[in-house]
């Protein structure tokens, strides 16, 4: 006979993209008690990039920052939460614990009724926690846009006015109803996309789209590395780029960098 059991994860998600979990929640948990992204790394057995990752995305596609850099201090600034992040905590453990709940009737019921009664809905629920594998994934709303006989630009906002605009077919954005202002969508752009420059005012460009901050981490590789831009809001952007640009020296930390993305390069997805 056939045996089953039932397990979950619970997980929050963001217009299909996954925005918190346990071990994220145990990670904000962790830098509120310590005071330092460093520290709680190590606490939970990560290594400090991967933290400042799972930070990222969760900044990214909140509606606030959860956390936040606080300079000065008697031992040069911290990582904070902010209020927003602490209710995000309270929130999510209050919806875990009723998930615990759900799950334990889940199973009470699989062991009186036993697997082949289990319901079809089963499966669905497994294709639908998708992933996305673009690196910079941030939520926004259509603030504009612009029709032509066969191409349209919509341009989304990101948050604190940072404004990323893509090219799509006609067709395709009357399908995903995106020619309408405030409608909610997801922005996907990958790493490898987009393009770095020094932020410079008179320097001319062809990409549609030049977003500004300041760098904020640099990852070196054997061949390429990663550099991490704080924008405005609590955004980060993420681009690959090569060693040899890196060597060059004016791509560091806390230097005043611009990213180029090509419209055609920035994807807009929906939930419904």
């Amino acid at each position: 006979m056939t045996q089953a059991e039932i397990d979950g994860r619970f997980w929050l998600r963001i217009d299909g993209s996954s925005f918190a979990g346990n071990g994220r929640i145990q990670l904000l948990e962790q830098i509120q008690a310590t005071g330092s992204i460093s520290a709680a790394a190590r606490a939970m057995r990560m290594s400090y990039k991967a933290a400042w990752d799972a930070v990222d995305a969760m900044n990214n596609l909140a509606e606030q920052p959860l956390v936040i850099r606080q300079a000065g201090g008697p031992h040069g600034g911290g990582t904070a939460l902010t209020e927003y992040g602490l209710q995000v905590i309270r929130h999510y453990r209050a919806a875990e614990h009723e998930h615990r709940m759900f799950m334990r009737l889940m199973r009470e019921n699989l062991e009186k009724r036993g697997l082949d009664d289990a319901p079809d809905s089963w499966n669905l629920m497994r294709r639908l926690a998708m992933r996305t594998s673009a690196r910079n994934q941030f939520q926004g709303k259509v603030i504009g846009y612009r029709e032509g006989a066969v191409n349209d630009v919509v341009t989304v906002d990101i948050g604190d006015g940072i404004e990323v605009s893509t090219v799509l077919t006609h067709e395709t954005a009357e399908q995903m109803d995106l020619l309408r202002r405030g409608r909610e969508v997801q922005v996907l752009i990958k790493a490898s996309f987009v393009i770095l420059c020094e932020a410079a005012e008179d320097v001319r460009y062809s990409a549609r789209n030049r977003l500004c901050g300041t760098v904020r981490r640099v990852q070196p590789g054997a061949v390429n590395a990663e550099v991490t831009l704080a924008l405005a809001a609590g955004r980060t952007l993420t681009a690959i780029v090569t060693m040899d640009a890196l060597d060059e020296g004016w791509l560091h930390e806390g230097a005043r960098v611009c990213a180029l993305v090509k419209a055609p390069h920035v994807v807009l997805a929906v939930t419904d």
